[in-house]
């Protein structure tokens, strides 16, 4: 069953709106940030990982974003260009912004962490005026992430983003993307993230996320009050995630499908939300049933987090069916089907 109906005469599938970033992630890893020394660059940020995980799988894909005027900024517009992202609603920074920078630590393959420079990043600059309607109006959807909401004019320009997407049938997907960088305080969280999730048509957040999504709602909610409400509210599929334990997608007719993650050797234990993201869109704008754009969403996840980039790891979808195709061989099936 098709949950989703999206504009098929729009000529971009997907425009995912907000951060980019630059990543740098270590080369001598089990090791602290204190104690590495060497580092390889990459692009960053969620909305950009998704913007290239889903052109890697075969979308028209757009972006809407402000960048640095510098030669970083230039990394991102080309690094784009390469992809096959049409970067003509990105905007260049006006008052010296810079791109936020990432320093990843890795320590096993089950400890890892991040270390984000977000103040005066471009990204937040993003303003109202460089929201473009006609461009949301010819996109199939539009993914909004959860960061774009901390600060100042971002956070209005999503909003707008929103709002146009609402009124030209839009699909409008809400990537809770929590980072604790920049956000005042818990009440102003719950404040945007709600105020999105009860326009958006499809929630993606892990049990955390939402959480804090219902903070001035409701307290202590198991995933199907969670899912309950949030369809209630509109939303056609609600995507709670559990890392090891895997994912749940709730559906409008009171269905759920539920998936284990696949066994990979890990190398890191970041990056798999992105690349999940990216390929459980993939299969919605292909039509595929919901237990099947979870099992690519989840299989895309396993490779991201067995390798040591984000965006340049982000695979195609053969590389995704063959790797089910073999872990189903070497570990049985993985789907546990509604």
């Amino acid at each position: 069953m098709s949950y989703i109906k999206f504009e098929q005469n729009r000529e971009i599938d997907i425009v995912p709106i907000g951060r980019v970033a630059i990543d740098f992630n270590p080369v001598d890893i089990h090791m602290t940030l204190a104690e590495s020394t060497t580092f390889r660059k990459y692009l960053g940020g969620s909305p950009a990982n998704i913007a290239v995980g889903v052109s890697r799988l075969g979308k028209k894909v757009g972006f809407i974003g402000k960048v640095s005027d510098d030669r970083f900024g230039d990394f991102v517009v080309n690094y784009f260009d390469k992809e096959g992202i049409d970067t003509s609603r990105i905007v260049r920074a006006k008052n010296g912004e810079s791109l936020g920078l990432t320093f990843t630590e890795i320590l096993s393959p089950t400890e890892s962490s991040i270390l984000m420079y977000r103040n005066g990043v471009a990204d937040l600059m993003l303003d109202v005026d460089d929201i473009d309607e006609e461009y949301i109006k010819n996109a199939k959807a539009i993914v909004i992430s959860g960061t774009a909401l901390c600060q100042s004019p971002s956070r209005e320009a999503s909003l707008k983003a929103v709002e146009i997407a609402k009124k030209h049938n839009t699909v409008v997907i809400f990537d809770v993307d929590y980072r604790a960088y920049n956000w005042k305080n818990e009440d102003e969280i719950s404040i945007y993230y709600s105020l999105v999730a009860k326009n958006s048509d499809i929630i993606i957040g892990s049990r955390e996320e939402f959480d804090l999504t219902e903070g001035l709602i409701a307290k202590n909610s198991n995933d199907e009050e969670t899912a309950k409400r949030w369809l209630e509210y509109g939303n056609k599929i609600v995507v709670i995630k559990h890392g090891k334990e895997g994912s749940t997608a709730y559906t409008n007719d009171g269905r759920q499908f539920n998936i284990k993650p696949f066994p990979v050797k890990l190398l890191k234990s970041f990056g798999g939300g992105d690349a999940y993201a990216s390929a459980f869109i993939y299969g919605l704008l292909e039509g595929w049933e919901v237990i099947d754009c979870l099992e690519f969403g989840s299989a895309s996840a396993a490779m991201l987090v067995a390798s040591h980039s984000c965006s340049d790891d982000m695979p195609s979808a053969e590389s995704v069916s063959e790797f089910i195709e073999e872990a189903k061989k070497e570990h049985g099936e993985m789907v546990a089907r509604a």
